[in-house]
């Protein structure tokens, strides 16, 4: 499988989609598209037809837009880069770093796609697909995304490792938005690879990222907490957001001991910021137990009671 190689030699895990199901995919959107901008286009000209023909041109212009340019940037958005046609293929459409895209990424792919594809009838998009080393159209290099297969063999060890529990949470008020999806694409590879490093050799690349995402987000790590620990943290707090952003504001991933931490992942911390790490709680003391009878009060015969008083 040829997965989404950088420059670090590191694979990211995300196999591009070629020209074969991209086309399928591409001929599926189409064909739903068409038709349902036919059928409109018929009950658009019977509810017009006594209007004058400069009013008929100006409600077909607008059908135009809303049916085959609108129609498909809003289905990327909502379904996150999954169209019908993507769907039935197992495709999606992400960002360049793997994360999902947004209302900015469709609609750039919109807007190119009336040139690529509508008004050249696809002859532009599949040449340029053909060309590109990833299959990607003129669209997904102006919007900085890619057209990914999801129905492949998970790789083994890509998936970036939690943050210690107590950072979780702790950048929360960070801004990222100045952040650039380059950083954060050797952010993930390192983070998905530490363990396979050399100590010296990660430490100092972990710094090295590190300073970068302080110099975007001037915010500097927590005392005592290292590089990598921050990087994880940080990456952990964007995928929080990205999957409110999708899904819903109660939704996020939570960590905890025992939750898919990597045994000696990250160096041990000193100290948090805010104090030291919460000590775990000790198991509760085990109760003394019961006292066994004696012999002789075993032997004894207990005393009958029958509830009767005699008289004194």
């Amino acid at each position: 499988m040829s997965g989404v190689v950088t420059g670090d030699a590191v694979v990211l895990g995300l196999q591009p989609a070629r020209l074969p199901s991209r086309a399928l995919a591409l001929l599926i959107d189409l064909v739903v598209i068409w038709a349902a901008y036919l059928l409109i286009s018929i009950g658009l000209a019977l509810a017009t037809a006594s209007l004058d023909e400069a009013a008929a041109m100006a409600i077909s212009i607008a059908s135009f837009l809303l049916v085959l340019v609108g129609a498909p940037i809003a289905v990327e958005t909502l379904s996150h880069g999954r169209s019908l046609g993507k769907l039935a293929c197992g495709l999606r459409v992400v960002r360049d770093d793997g994360g999902p895209i947004r209302f900015r990424h469709a609609l750039m792919r919109g807007a190119m796609g009336v040139v690529e594809i509508l008004m050249t009838f696809g002859v532009v998009a599949c040449i340029a697909s053909l060309v590109s080393e990833r299959g990607r159209r003129i669209g997904d290099v102006f919007a900085g995304t890619l057209v990914v297969r999801e129905r492949v063999a998970s790789a083994p060890n890509t998936a970036v490792p939690p943050p210690p529990p107590w950072l979780v949470g702790r950048f929360t008020g960070v801004d990222l938005s100045a952040v650039p999806d380059g950083l954060w694409l050797e952010i993930r590879q390192y983070l998905t690879r530490m363990t396979q490093l050399d100590p010296a050799i990660g430490r100092r690349l972990a710094e090295r990222l590190a300073d970068e995402l302080v110099a975007r987000t001037g915010t500097p790590p927590p005392a005592g907490v290292p590089a990598a620990a921050f990087l994880a943290g940080v990456v952990a707090e964007r995928q929080a957001r990205d999957a409110r952003r999708a899904f819903g504001p109660t939704y996020g991933p939570t960590y905890g001991p025992g939750m898919g931490m990597v045994p000696g992942a990250f160096p041990a911390a000193s100290a948090p910021a805010d104090g030291p790490a919460p000590a775990p709680v000790p198991p509760p003391p085990l109760s003394p137990p019961p006292a066994s009878p004696s012999p002789s009060s075993s032997s004894a015969p207990a005393p009958r009671t029958t509830g009767f008083a005699p008289p004194a």
